[in-house]
């Protein structure tokens, strides 16, 4: 019979079971042969942050500085990084609640409304006298791209009177305010920032993440050796975990044919504060949240291909069957 203990790793819970001959499997291991399992808690995740409408236009080769190029038809989709992870979160299972600020015009009804389709619970939203966040996005033939955001009503959102603490875990990025992200830091339960588009953060509000999310770049302008946790994405080469600079777990992303990464990182930060607060392992949190991430790229837009959870689990048994494909 199988016999278990319980070793706690900060701020997550893991579970071994102890198997004859001593040799411990974690949760992943022992379940690689089985059908995906849905787990079975939705965690109530509250996302602080921007709202925009994309305007994207494809081209063969992105543009050099000074160069002009010729493009296909404009498109215009919901967007903004706040709304890009409330949307993946809750089609990844959560039950979501969207903090965020788009203008009292048409822009602003139709964002709302986006939001609400994708089942995202949209009551905190607030309304402001000026234009709803733009973005303009440049994607390439080989789903690489280039983005100018003009953040309008994003600059106006307001947070005093939100109770943060109703939420198991608090999401947020770089596209709305600093003073915003400081008290959402300090006023929640447990805090996870994505420090996307790059910019300078204050030390101190980054020593009260729960986690920090960074890509290559954006790392650069971080002390690692300071974070508790700092979770870095390496795009097609997956993501690493860091404890006070230490590496303590890596995951590889599957090999898919990527047709827009736009919305990649976005769907790779809502797997991860979900999985942080179920209380999974840092192994496992990279290995759902790479694959999610991975999915995300096989449709165009931010809010293109979202995967669900079953999906991603599907996609997580295979690679454990057939570890060669990948």
């Amino acid at each position: 019979m199988l016999k278990g203990r319980t070793v706690f790793y900060p701020n997550y819970l893991t579970f071994v079971l102890t198997i004859k001959g001593g040799r411990f499997l974690t949760m992943s291991e022992a379940h690689i042969n089985r059908a995906p399992e849905i787990p079975r808690k939705v965690q109530h995740l509250g996302v602080v942050g921007s709202c925009n409408i994309d305007l994207v236009v494809r081209c063969r080769d992105l543009p050099r500085p000074g160069e002009t190029i010729i493009g296909e038809d404009l498109r215009r989709l919901p967007g903004g990084k706040g709304a890009n992870q409330a949307v993946a979160a809750s089609h990844l299972g959560a039950d979501v609640s969207f903090v965020g600020c788009v203008g009292l015009d048409a822009d602003g009804d139709w964002l709302i409304d986006c939001l609400r389709g994708h089942g995202v619970n949209h009551e905190l939203m607030q309304r402001a006298h000026r234009s709803s966040g733009t973005a303009f996005i440049i994607v390439d033939d080989r789903g690489e791209n280039e983005i100018v955001v003009a953040p309008g009503a994003n600059e106006e959102l307001n947070i005093s009177d939100i109770d943060l603490l109703q939420f198991d875990v608090v999401l947020a990025q770089l596209e709305i305010s600093g003073a915003i992200i400081e008290e959402a830091a300090r006023r929640s339960n447990a805090f996870i920032l994505n420090i996307a588009p790059a910019s300078t953060v204050k030390q101190e509000t980054l020593e009260l993440c729960s986690v920090v999310i960074a890509n290559e770049l954006e790392v650069t302008s971080v002390d690692l050796n300071s974070l508790a946790h700092c979770v870095v994405t390496l795009g097609a080469k997956g993501a690493v975990h860091y404890r006070y600079g230490r590496e303590v777990a890596r995951a590889q992303a599957p090999i898919v044919d990527a047709v827009d990464t736009v919305g990649a990182g976005d769907v790779f930060c809502a797997a991860y504060a979900i999985e942080f607060a179920r209380g999974s392992t840092p192994q496992d949190a990279l290995e759902f949240s790479v694959t999610a991430g991975a999915l995300a790229t096989l449709a165009n837009g931010a809010q293109g291909a979202l995967p669900t959870e079953l999906e991603v689990h599907q996609l997580l048994v295979d690679r454990r069957l057939n570890p060669r494909a990948n």
